[in-house]
């Protein structure tokens, strides 16, 4: 009795074990297939990771400048509404365009109505931040602002900082 027992748990043993690498076997090479997409996807996101990074620091370390041609200069025809509406356009106000052009407020609004033109440097600044996108045009704004704020003394701006927070209180 001990063989014939013995003879089926063996038999049952071996018929377990082809029933299951019959189920895992097609596991197995779905598994590996898996595994080979992974690491082409793992590779490829590796590659777009080093292109973005790239790319961060080329979009940094390119430096945003006013500069327009004398053609392009002696082509253009800023009429008032012209002005007004690249302003416009940029979503600045009449001081924000008269810091990028580098003249005063006055100036702009004397442009946008007609009283003045634009000439000279002045002419080919407005040239020039015609062909600038919304965010170069901030970021130039940024960089400028900041560039005054270095210039000032510090102490008076921790002065005008803690007499703001007094007043808050």
């Amino acid at each position: 009795m001990a063989k014939i027992e013995s003879i089926i748990k063996s038999e049952i043993q071996r018929l377990a074990k082809r029933e299951v690498h019959s189920v895992f076997r097609p596991l197995r090479r779905e598994v590996w297939g898996m595994k080979l997409k992974l690491s082409g996807l793992l590779k490829s996101f590796n590659n777009l990771n080093r292109w973005a990074k790239e790319e961060a620091q080329q979009a940094e370390s390119r430096e945003i400048r006013l500069e327009a041609s004398a053609e392009e200069v002696k082509a253009s025809r800023l009429t008032p509404e012209r002005v007004r509406g690249l302003r416009k356009k940029l979503g600045l106000s009449q001081r924000e365009l008269g810091i990028l052009t580098g003249v005063t407020i006055g100036a702009v609004a004397s442009w946008e109505k007609g009283k003045f033109k634009p000439k000279g440097d002045n002419k080919a600044a407005l040239v020039a931040i015609r062909k600038l996108r919304k965010q170069d045009v901030k970021k130039i704004l940024l960089d400028k602002a900041g560039a005054k704020d270095k210039g000032k003394n510090v102490k008076k701006r921790k002065a005008k900082i803690t007499k703001k927070r007094i007043a808050r209180k």
